[in-house]
Parts: C-alpha cells; sequence; structure tokens
C-alpha cells in the first residue's frame, strides 16, 4: 500500500474524512451526485481578449494567454472562440461542515460551524498538497455534484452555519462560482466567508483588479 493511501485509509477509519453524504445527512438533503456532469460553460470575469482569438487571464498572476480551445494552468477555464469560460461553476467536488477554526480564523466568528466547498483546479501545484485529489485534477477527472450559488446559500443556512468558506482546493480559481454564492448568502443572513474578502484584497494588490 502507498503511503498515500495508507494515510487516506486512516483517516476514513478514525473519522476524520467527511464526505458530502455525512454533511447532508444532518438534516439537508443531498443534491442528486453524478458521476461525470456534462462539460458546462459559464462565462468567465478578469480576462482580456488579444489578437487572433488568444485571451489572457487575469486572474492570478500567472497571467495565462489562452489560445482557442486551449485550457490556463488551472486546467478549469477554457477559450472557446475567443471567450474565456470556467468550467467548475456550480460543479461542486467537496462539501462539509466545519469548524471555523479549521480555516483557521479563531478570531472570526469563534465557535461556529462554517459550510466549506471547493471545485477541483489549482493554479499552483504543491508537492505536499493534502488534497492533491481535487486540487491537481481537471474538472471532468472529479466527481461533482450541482449547486447553485442559490442553494450553496440555503444548505448553508439549514446546516446551521453562519458563514461560507471556499476551501480544500484554491479559490481563486472558481472566483466567479464565490463571489456568486457570496451575494446569495448575504441575502439571507450567512456570512461572507472571510477567505472571500482576503483573496479579493489579494486579487486587487497583486493582479490590479477589483
Amino acid at each position: 500500500m502507498e503511503r498515500r493511501e495508507f494515510i487516506k485509509a486512516t483517516a476514513i477509519g478514525s473519522g476524520l474524512v467527511f464526505c458530502p453524504r455525512l454533511v447532508f445527512s444532518q438534516g439537508v438533503p443531498l443534491p442528486k451526485t453524478q458521476s461525470q456532469l456534462d462539460e458546462t460553460y459559464h462565462k468567465a470575469r478578469y480576462y482580456e481578449k488579444l489578437a487572433d482569438g488568444v485571451v489572457e487571464c487575469h486572474l492570478c498572476p500567472r497571467r495565462c494567454r489562452v489560445s482557442d480551445h486551449e485550457r490556463g494552468y488551472c486546467g478549469v477555464r477554457e477559450n472557446v472562440g475567443g471567450e474565456y469560460y470556467t468550467l467548475v461553476h456550480s460543479r461542486v467536488c467537496s462539501a462539509n461542515i466545519d469548524p471555523i477554526e479549521k480555516k483557521p480564523f479563531f478570531h472570526f466568528l469563534p465557535g461556529t460551524s462554517a459550510f466549506s466547498i471547493a471545485t477541483a483546479g489549482c493554479n499552483i501545484n504543491c508537492k505536499f498538497c493534502q488534497n492533491w485529489s481535487i486540487s491537481q485534477f481537471r474538472p471532468e477527472d472529479v466527481n461533482h455534484f450541482s449547486l447553485t450559488p442559490e442553494e450553496c446559500a440555503q444548505y448553508a443556512f439549514k446546516s446551521g452555519s453562519v458563514s461560507i468558506a471556499y476551501t480544500y482546493s484554491e479559490p481563486t480559481v472558481f472566483y466567479e462560482y464565490m463571489y456568486d454564492c457570496a451575494i446569495a448568502a448575504s441575502k439571507i443572513g450567512v456570512r461572507k466567508s472571510i477567505s472571500r474578502l482576503l483573496l479579493k484584497n489579494i486579487i486587487t494588490k497583486y493582479v490590479g483588479v477589483n
């Protein structure tokens, strides 16, 4: 048995790993799960159109220049006919109810729960990543379930979570979905995740977009 498989098996046996089915069984119905969703295209933000159908992504410091029918480094943003799209909007691959201290934001609503979600993909390749099975794969290679921003907000509310955390993989690559979830959540009294607020500050400072 390889080291990764041993650690995974040990964690599952000790109850340290929680899947969406376990989380949503706590009074919140589970969305219909599919082993493979059809490709879903959602218009991306923060990119520039260049000559010959090429686009330049402005979402992270990599500033990928992407040709038609190609993807950026993260693997979840694709150029289709000179328009840039995200392939992970509303396509959640992990959802759990975590203590806020796990994020770890011990000073932000301490003692409360955070509805924590992630999609596939990442814009970096850390060798020590503990969530490599979702962060280092393209969306079509990872099991997902559909969860709209409005549904995400409702699941957070019904679970008793007072905030939504965008975690496990790199939230930068699903910024459009994260933003829409934050807007939906704020309308029903669920706090915007501190992760998102910090991320926006980083994007504004280092990438130069608002």
